[in-house]
């Protein structure tokens, strides 16, 4: 019997999702001053639960105020204040959608500009050919640095769901730390966290164990895992099979497969390795693989933008279809969907010659969309990218200035 997206889903521990299309994460920045979600982040959630999706994943939500992806993020700590995540937390939830919020620590992916804190399994820096300098140089962590992360996500694991969350996705993919201790790549140690695949899968189960063991039973635990780094000599395939049977031995309600890094962009369509990936749905092949021996639910994401493709993805062993860029476009996707079953979700390509430029364009593009949504706008389908990236850059600046000023300051 064939599956549909529009059927509802029960998680391992028992969670109902109104339906199988899930809003994957894209990094908003649309923090507030203090990194709180602000009110045009809440109103981009209200605006996403009103268009049907069943399960909406935050962007990056900081571990640590001191490590951040980019200045206009959210930071969720001990010290936070909850009422406004309450509030992010009630409008995703409108007309009986499930809302995650992803976890994450940038590990070396932080850019020089913002300071703050820059660590890494080893101390190897991104290797971006002549945008390198963008980044800044990693320090290799010490014992006491890797516990007082994994404490951190244990504290923000806890603070989501005394703020009202339905779950939680640790994100361990797309080269940030988790991502780092897992590849051999940039993973150079010779200690317990560093080696064998389970040492360098070491602090990502260790979390695991305690989120689950910390949180009720209802709450959801999730991981957003890089099937491939797609780079030559890093986590590969067979090694996300191994660590997704880790993973559903420590009872997580769902794995996310992705793929890629900063320095290979594979979660964009584009690899460093030369392997090429399909138009859409990027990670299908590799996700069917796994998803033929896990025992837990599987998700994938990357690229969808048709009715067709998500129910030929739940028809190949994959439990839930993740949906991003598609979403920024046309946040009521799912129930236009509903309405017109051919309908297709356009999004404009960026086909410049430098890989990294034209994946800030994407990113702009996508973040001037977000914004309009926040702002109670549609989305402007025509754009420029050229225009997109230069107003983000300066943006990006502004929020530089304001993060250095008022969280650095501050400590």
């Amino acid at each position: 019997m064939s599956k549909d997206v529009f059927e509802v889903f029960t998680l391992p521990n028992g969670a109902q999702l109104k339906n199988r299309l899930a809003k994957a994460a894209m990094e908003e920045g649309m923090a507030n001053v203090r990194q709180q979600p602000s009110e045009g982040l809440i109103q981009l959630y209200r605006a996403w639960a009103e268009g049907g999706t069943g399960l909406l994943i935050t962007g990056n939500v900081m571990v640590d105020a001191l490590a951040m992806t980019g200045p206009g993020g959210v930071a969720l700590q001990q010290d936070s204040d909850l009422a406004p995540f309450r509030q992010w937390a009630e409008a995703a939830q409108t007309d009986g959608t499930k809302v995650w919020m992803q976890i994450n620590h940038p590990g070396r992916q932080v850019f020089q500009d913002m300071g703050g804190k820059c660590l890494a399994p080893s101390a190897i820096a991104l290797d971006m050919g002549k945008h390198s300098k963008m980044f800044g140089q990693p320090k290799a962590m010490t014992e006491e640095e890797i516990l007082d992360v994994k404490a951190r996500f244990l504290t923000t694991a806890k603070q989501a769901e005394k703020a009202g969350f339905d779950g939680v996705q640790i994100h361990a993919a797309h080269g940030y730390l988790l991502a780092q201790f897992l590849s051999p790549l940039s993973n150079c140690r010779d200690d317990q966290w560093g080696g064998s695949l389970e040492n360098r899968a070491r602090l990502l189960l260790d979390i695991v164990k305690e989120i689950r063991a910390a949180c009720g039973k209802s709450f959801s635990v999730a991981v957003k895992l890089n099937s491939a780094d797609f780079q030559k000599g890093g986590f590969e395939v067979e090694d996300a099979e191994v660590v997704v049977a880790w993973l559903a031995d420590l009872g997580v309600d769902m794995v996310e497969l992705s793929g890629g890094s900063y320095e290979s962009p594979a979660m964009q369509g584009r690899t460093a390795d030369g392997r090429t990936l399909a138009r859409e749905a990027y990670f299908l092949e590799f996700a069917e693989r796994i998803a033929r021996s896990a025992q837990v639910p599987i998700m994938t994401t990357g690229g969808v933008r048709r009715l067709e493709i998500a129910n030929q993805i739940v028809n190949s062993g994959i439990e839930l279809v993740g949906i991003a860029s598609a979403l920024s476009y046309q946040p009521k996707l799912p129930n236009r969907w509903r309405d017109d079953a051919a309908f297709v979700a356009e999004i404009p390509p960026v086909n410049w010659k430098d890989k990294g430029m034209s994946s800030l364009a994407t990113h702009a593009m996508i973040k001037r969309q977000l914004q309009r949504l926040g702002r109670g706008k549609t989305p402007k389908q025509k754009q420029s990218p050229v225009w997109a990236l230069v107003t983000d850059l300066a943006r990006k600046s502004r929020l530089t200035k304001r993060y250095r000023k008022h969280v650095l300051s501050a400590n």
